[in-house]
């Protein structure tokens, strides 16, 4: 009897051993941003069995996520709004209840409205300045850091000029246990 023997090149984590990077795209870092949150986006709507609709053009919201079962007491399948938003300028595990995030007043004003019909979240996802630091794979996981977060912000006031700072919960991590949560909630005729 052979029994298989862990590879000792590979560290216990899982994760590839660090490897000198290839140039990377010149792809401006903003736009890649968006396509990295995306990629969370997709990843939670999917371990979540949610499905996502774009809407074209989007008119300031970025995403529909829609949630069926037979459980839900308002309909078979709900559906709430979602605006991303990406930033490299906060530290991973901001300390404290909330962290500050500013949004222009038009989105805000998009955000806040109420009453809905369709409610809405922000997601706000804090990155690593430098594109190398964004994720690693592995055998048996892929790390994307750092971490989304969510809210509602129906109903906060614009006060600013042009530009308004929202507090949002450092607790409020956006995964796909949060986005069934949110789902249940929403199904139960209840907000996010």
């Amino acid at each position: 009897m052979t029994l298989a023997q862990p590879d000792p090149a590979l560290p216990a984590s899982g994760l590839l051993p660090d490897r000198i990077p290839p140039p990377r795209g010149t792809l401006a870092t903003t736009a890649c941003m968006e396509t990295l949150q995306v990629g969370y986006l997709h990843a939670v709507a999917a371990a979540a069995g949610c499905s996502l609709a774009q809407p074209f053009p989007d008119y300031g919201i970025d995403w529909h996520v829609s949630h069926s079962t037979p459980r839900h007491a308002v309909d078979d399948e709900v559906t709430i709004k979602v605006q991303l938003k990406c930033t490299y300028q906060l530290a991973p595990r901001p300390p404290g209840p909330t962290f500050s995030f500013t949004l222009d007043n038009d989105h805000l004003a998009k955000l806040a409205r109420t009453p809905v019909s369709v409610h809405k979240i922000l997601v706000v996802m804090i990155v690593p300045r430098a594109r190398d630091d964004w994720l690693r794979a592995g055998h048996d996981r892929l790390e994307l850091r750092h971490c989304c977060y969510w809210t509602n912000l129906a109903g906060h006031p614009v006060t600013g000029r042009r530009r308004t700072t929202v507090r949002i919960p450092t607790t409020r991590v956006f995964d796909d246990r949060a986005l069934c949560e949110i789902m249940t909630r929403v199904g139960e005729g209840g907000r996010p």
